[in-house]
Parts: structure tokens; C-alpha cells; sequence
């Protein structure tokens, strides 16, 4: 079964979770182990990010370890060519929809494209969008950041990516962000869309999580919670809240 299928099954189902995985913050080993508790937990899918800096030797190290740990898909989201594996299940392939910089938008996809076809990858395109703060995130892609309070921009971007042909819409409020996106705007980009919205940022406690499915999130993902100590009973919380 494709990953595209899988997600559409899920979601069939309910709101479905990811469990979000830098490999430039914890070794192979421990990828792995938060991948098998994550799945034990209950998330539906492990997203791995490609960020400036990861190496070639890193992610294949990463990806190799979380295939070994866990059986649920696992996706990765290149920033570019720098470094790219192909034992993956798909890649989500991003479109940064706000970034000022012509290689996150589309340049450092273009890249990777010919390959990632030539190897029959599954591929499933994503419109990202990135909301303030963005975070280091947003630093390094150079974005216009989307205010918290302009529902209006924000739904335009969304739209657009759908008419451009995206198959997600993703809300990233960045790595470490105080709070989650604001739920009205949620409210106002899931209203104008016919996409699955996914949402990420911010989200650390099951009440953040409730709020953001009820706000109209198709899909949350959640990843700083697992870098630190007692991570799995924090994540069971959040899935208790999406999946109630």
C-alpha cells in the first residue's frame, strides 16, 4: 500500500498523528528508540526533516535504525539534494509557499526530482507554510512570516498550493515554538480547503493537541516533546486527545 493510500485510510478514521525526527539532535540509536515509542504510543507515521547541515552518512544511519525499530511508514522531508536516502517509504515533497529564497520554494526540490522519479520513490506533494515565530526554521529558509492574526494571507497561501495541485496543506509554526498556531486561523484555512490540513509547532500538551483537532487539523505533529526525559507518557496524552 502507498503511504499517499495509508494516510487517506487514517484519516477515514479520525485525526491522525506524526512523530517528527530531527537526526541533527540525537544519535542514529536514539532516532530509533523514540521511532518504537512513538509507535507504541499510538502515532500513525514517523516524519524525518532534512535541515542545512545533515549529512549524507546521518540520515542513512537514521533512516536505517528507524526502519529496524518500528513497521509504520516512514517519510522523509528533503530540503534539497544535499542529502537524500532511498529507504524511506515517500517523501513528502515541500514547497515552502512563503520563503523569499527561489531554492526552498522550488530550486533544491528540482534537484532531487530526477532521481527521486528515476528510483520510482513515492513522492507526495506538500505546501508549507510557515507562521510566526518560524523559529530556526524560519531563519534559515529566509521566510515572509505570516503573522499569527492574518487569517486572510494565510488561507491565500493555502489555497493557492491546493490549486497549484498540493495534496497537504502543512501549518508550521517551527521547531520549539512557544504555542501552536492560533486555532481561528486554523479555523479559517481548513474552511477554504478541500485538502488535509496538517499542523505542527508548538504542540506540547494534550490540551494544545485537543485544541488544534478541534480547530479543524487533519493531521498534528508533534517533536519536541520527545527530546526530552518522560517523553512517552507526554506523547500518550497527546494521542489520548486526538484519538478520543
Amino acid at each position: 500500500m502507498s503511504v499517499a493510500q495509508y494516510l487517506t485510510d487514517k484519516l477515514k478514521l479520525g485525526t491522525v498523528h506524526i512523530t517528527l525526527v530531527d537526526p541533527l539532535k540525537q544519535s542514529a540509536e536514539a532516532a530509533g528508540r523514540l521511532a518504537q515509542t512513538a509507535q507504541e504510543v499510538g502515532s500513525d507515521l514517523i516524519l524525518v526533516v532534512g535541515l542545512s547541515g545533515l549529512s549524507q552518512t546521518n540520515l542513512l544511519e537514521t533512516a536505517r535504525v528507524i526502519k529496524d525499530k518500528s513497521t509504520i511508514p516512514v517519510v522523509y522531508t528533503p530540503s534539497g539534494a544535499e542529502a537524500l536516502c532511498f529507504s524511506f517509504d515517500a517523501v513528502f515533497f515541500p514547497c515552502f509557499l512563503n520563503c523569499n529564497n527561489a531554492r526552498f520554494v522550488c530550486g533544491g526540490q528540482s534537484q532531487a526530482s530526477v532521481i527521486l522519479k528515476r528510483m520510482e520513490i513515492e513522492t507526495i506533494p506538500v505546501g508549507y507554510l510557515m507562521i510566526e515565530p518560524g523559529m530556526k526554521i524560519g531563519d534559515a529558509k529566509d521566510v515572509n512570516m505570516i503573522t499569527r492574526d492574518n487569517y486572510w494571507q494565510a488561507s491565500s497561501f493555502a489555497v493557492a498550493a491546493e490549486l497549484f495541485g498540493m495534496q497537504y496543506i502543512y501549518l508550521e509554526a517551527g521547531t520549539s515554538a512557544a504555542q501552536p498556531i492560533p486555532a481561528g486561523m486554523i479555523r479559517a484555512i481548513k474552511k477554504e480547503l478541500s485538502v488535509p490540513l496538517i499542523v505542527g509547532g508548538g504542540i506540547r500538551t494534550a490540551v494544545d493537541a485537543r485544541r488544534v483537532r478541534q480547530a479543524g487539523a487533519d493531521v498534528v505533529v508533534t517533536g519536541t516533546i520527545i527530546e526530552n526525559a518522560g517523553y512517552r507518557e507526554r506523547l500518550r496524552s497527546i494521542l489520548s486527545a486526538l484519538k478520543d
